[in-house]
């Protein structure tokens, strides 16, 4: 008898139907002003320097008002040179200007020579750093330029241009534009060789590479080198003007120097001062916007 053959029926459960759903994800939070916070961050920035300002008036105050004293106290500075504190932006005249109006005329010296130095310093870093025979031949020579004193080269510049104007231009830009091209230099050496290796197959050739791969990658660096330059400008121009006259903010000093005005001296050290900060504060956040926050290594 013949056997018989046995089939077994494999049933497949269908899954069960369910109904589709749209799962929302929570949204970014709306961010909302706070007043507190921003009052709690304005303090920790704003008040330790107040503190510290008025502790070193409260010394100068009692050093320089004893018998004898060389310098003036700041009762004094504030009474004898009220008008340059005060009104800044005053004309009586050519030379009877507010300190203002001087630093402004300052400030344009510096817009072209430090523009100028910017402008060389990134093209003749990026040379160096792209190119080993470039840095061989250039860095030594470089290296030993920017050592001379910025007022070193003043006579020079005097001598070339036979102008005071130009001349002291020429200062601010050779006295800040070696920070430029070091630190150029130092960030496209830098760049990783997997943005060389990118480029190649995308075939750039040197314009794109130039602007789409070395100056993003080396923006970190060459802002660094500015903050310098900037810096390096603002001081240059100052001791320029001593020199070479004019109504710059330099040859104010001289000539309060000059007519025994020391406490106008004292309030045109503290624009410079607070004009120097200033600059550098905003190249840095000129710096901060350019590369996103990225800082160099």
């Amino acid at each position: 008898m013949p056997a018989l053959a046995r089939t077994e029926k494999i049933v497949t459960a269908a899954p069960p139907k369910t109904s589709a759903s749209i799962v929302t994800l929570p949204g970014r939070p709306a961010s909302k002003f706070k007043p507190k916070q921003v009052a709690l961050a304005v303090a920790r920035n704003v008040v330790p320097p107040l503190i510290v300002l008025a502790v070193i008036l409260v010394i100068w105050q009692i050093l320089c008002s004893e018998a004898g004293a060389t310098l003036p106290p700041p009762s004094q500075v504030w009474q004898e040179s009220y008008d340059l504190i005060a009104y800044p932006f005053f004309n009586y005249g050519s030379q009877d200007i507010g300190l203002g109006w001087r630093v402004l005329i300052s400030l344009q010296r510096v817009a072209y020579g430090f523009g100028l130095a910017a402008v060389a310093g990134v093209l003749i870093g990026a040379l160096i750093g792209q190119s080993i025979w470039a840095m061989r031949g250039l860095d030594p020579i470089f290296q030993i330029l920017r050592t001379v004193p910025p007022l070193a080269w003043l006579p020079l510049s005097l001598a070339a241009f036979q102008d005071s104007n130009p001349s002291a231009i020429f200062v601010i830009f050779i006295t800040s534009i070696w920070p430029v091209i070091i630190n150029t230099a130092v960030g496209v050496r830098n760049i990783p060789q997997d943005y060389r290796n990118v480029a190649k197959v995308l075939c750039l050739n040197q314009f794109e590479f130039f602007f789409k791969i070395m100056l993003p990658s080396a923006a970190p660096y060459i802002f660094t080198g500015l903050r310098i330059g900037i810096g390096l400008s603002w001081l240059a121009i100052v001791a320029a003007e001593m020199l070479t006259g004019g109504v710059g903010i330099g040859f104010f000093i001289w000539d309060a120097w000059n007519s025994s005005r020391l406490p106008d001296i004292i309030v045109a050290l503290a624009y410079i001062g607070v004009v120097g900060f200033i600059l550098d504060k905003l190249v840095s956040a000129v710096g901060t916007i350019v590369t996103r926050g990225a800082s160099a290594n």
